[in-house]
């Protein structure tokens, strides 16, 4: 039976590191940390993640700069204030809220945005130094699976490592991280084959891919770490991740719950690169 991941406690963890060193560097230097979130029409989930990341902001002693626009904002409206927060010397950290509506092409706002305010480590400035390892900025979902793998005191090396999902957000980045740290990583995907006997090759299973309860426990390796950044609902409406929770932790040593596993992870990361944008505007090592 598997141990239970706590991504609350850990996340509160994190916070409570960034709040600490920010009241260290408010009464040493002087330093004021300020994170402009832009959220764009009336999603329900985006709202929420919104207001999640302004009690963050509270939690740690940041100042927070909301900016809500109408859905019907041109991108050209859009890409104007991304170049007023640029310059505002009080916005260390911008983060415009994704998805925006389909009118907007969000390549051309993440790219507008200052590669040294990009908390979410999505420009592609901060993108190649995750490649060549030199980065400032860690993409706040991978950036938590690698503190949540931590916790557990499994130590990464050697370890075969597979990563169930591609995207820019998570699985690329997730896939550099675990490489990094000198795992030995398989990405897999929609299009690949004998999926089941890769996920059963792995020590750590990293799933992302959208899909309700898709890796089941005869796809997990007897003793692996499970790691599930899914966020679905099941037939009957309730929340669940992409790893079938029951089946799967008769198998894993360790397991994330969904919710309660990588979620919290995301906003304490966040929180945290946020106060390294800060310390690296005002010079501060």
């Amino acid at each position: 039976m598997a141990q239970i991941i706590d991504g609350k406690a850990v996340s509160a963890a994190v916070k409570e590191e960034v709040a600490l060193e920010n009241a260290r560097l408010k009464d040493e230097h002087g330093l004021k940390v300020g994170l402009a979130v832009v959220i764009v029409g009336n999603d329900p989930a985006s709202r929420v993640y919104v207001n999640n990341k302004k009690k963050a902001c509270e939690t740690v002693g940041f100042q927070s700069f909301e900016y809500a626009l109408d859905e019907n904002t041109t991108q050209e409206q859009l890409l104007d204030l991304v170049n007023v927060l640029n310059r505002d010397e009080r916005v260390n950290g911008i983060l415009v809220q994704l998805p925006l509506p389909s009118h907007i092409d969000e390549k051309a706002i993440i790219n507008a945005i200052s590669p040294e305010k990009d908390v979410d480590a999505f420009h592609p400035v901060n993108v190649g130094k995750i490649m060549i390892g030199e980065y400032s900025f860690l993409p706040c979902t991978p950036a938590g699976v690698m503190r949540l793998i931590q916790s557990t005191g499994v130590d990464i090396t050697g370890k075969q490592c597979v990563v169930v999902g591609r995207s820019n957000i998570v699985g690329k980045p997730q896939a550099m991280l675990l490489l990094q740290k000198n795992g030995t990583v398989t990405i897999c995907h929609s299009k690949t084959k004998n999926l089941k006997e890769l996920c059963l090759t792995a020590d750590i299973l990293v799933v992302a891919i959208g899909r309700a309860k898709f890796i089941t426990g005869d796809m997990i390796k007897e003793g692996a770490v499970v790691i599930d950044v899914g966020m679905d609902r099941d037939e009957n409406g309730k929340l669940c991740g992409d790893v079938d929770f029951e089946s799967a932790k008769e198998k894993a040593s360790y397991i994330t719950p969904v919710p309660g596993g990588v979620g919290p992870m995301t906003i304490a990361m966040l929180m945290k690169n946020t106060l390294t944008a800060a310390k690296k505007q005002a010079g501060i090592e």
